[in-house]
């Protein structure tokens, strides 16, 4: 099932989950529209999985950039994980004329062709949280997840003391996904009495990381020292298991900040998560969808990436953060104080 949301609810999800960046000068510049804007414009944010938060949290910084700019927007996909339900709302935002597109990349093999017929189509689409760089996409907004997986391998060796076991939850498809395991890898590359026992695809599904984490308690509990989960929904699911079972000295490494994770920090059964910052991606990703329309490149089909004097990016770095036990009152603390900009 697509789900399409209005300005009305974007604005609602805004008060809800607005989350506060301070951006680069020369990204200020580089997103200064200047013009005034169309009323004809519409953008089009696509992604999967609609209903966790944090892509709650990107359709609100979605929808509090269109409203500024006072242009058309709309958000839609699946409200479960649905990579071919995604390609199909992507191709119907492309029937629907959008001026500009930000897409989640969950299946990048999947989601090529549509990407790219989009373009040929004169429509821009920006990359955001998972990226398809095969394809003829203008440029990703997102993460550093080679250096999300590198700084949260770091931490497990930490925790592990540099020997232990390891089950990873991920989804192998997704771009950002590898590129979190690879790096996790290099970075216990320097620990080699760190083994990855067993890689586990969650397939778009909380419940396979609670039946294999209660399946491992129940049968290899002192086979496996730890679990790392790549993605948001696996890491609180994790922590479920290992609470309910009385469960101690497992280390449990997470990714975002949803509420039930950053529970999981406070009451010791998760060692850490990673934060991104899907608000600031959508926010900026919308405005830099704009920029492109009241200021077109010369060509949506040229290879920016080499050349040294390109208009546009090839990738926006929106940051990410190591939340643990000695800053997650803090980090909370920090969103209840937000309010939204005037």
């Amino acid at each position: 099932m697509l789900v399409f949301l209005s300005i009305p609810q974007l604005r609602t999800l805004q008060r809800r989950f607005l989350q506060v960046s301070i951006l680069p000068v020369a990204l200020i510049f580089l997103l200064s529209c200047g013009a005034g804007h169309d009323s004809g414009e519409y953008y089009v944010l696509v992604s999967a999985n609609l209903q966790v938060p944090y892509w709650k949290a990107a359709a609100a910084g979605f929808g509090n950039a269109a409203a500024q700019m006072k242009v058309r927007a709309d958000v839609t996909g699946p409200m479960s994980f649905d990579p071919k339900a995604e390609r199909d709302a992507l191709d119907q935002a492309v029937q629907k004329k959008a001026t500009g597109i930000l897409l989640d990349v969950t299946d990048a093999g999947l989601l090529k062709d549509g990407i790219d017929k989009a373009v040929a189509a004169g429509i821009p689409i920006i990359t955001i949280d998972s990226d398809g760089p095969a394809s003829k996409r203008l440029f990703f907004i997102g993460t550093n997840n080679y250096q999300v997986g590198f700084t949260g391998g770091q931490r497990l060796a930490q925790e592990l003391k540099n020997r232990g076991s390891v089950v990873v939850f991920t989804m192998p498809d997704q771009p950002n996904l590898q590129d979190r395991l690879r790096g996790y890898k290099d970075a216990l590359a320097k620990t080699p009495e760190i083994k990855i026992q067993r890689v586990v695809d969650i397939q778009g599904d909380p419940r396979i990381a609670f039946d294999t984490t209660t399946e491992i308690i129940g049968k290899e509990r002192d086979k496996v020292d730890a679990f790392v989960c790549l993605e948001a929904q696996s890491g609180k699911e994790v922590a479920g298991v290992l609470d309910s079972y009385h469960v101690t000295g497992k280390v449990v490494m997470a990714m975002d900040t949803d509420p039930e994770t950053l529970d999981g920090i406070k009451k010791g059964v998760i060692a850490a998560t990673i934060a991104q910052k899907p608000y600031t991606m959508a926010f900026v990703g919308m405005q830099m969808l704009d920029n492109l329309y009241h200021h077109k490149p010369s060509s949506l089909e040229t290879d920016w990436s080499k050349d040294s004097y390109s208009p546009i990016p090839s990738f926006v770095d929106t940051g990410s953060a190591l939340i643990d036990k000695s800053n997650v009152e803090s980090f909370i603390q920090a969103g209840q104080n937000l309010s939204p900009p005037k």
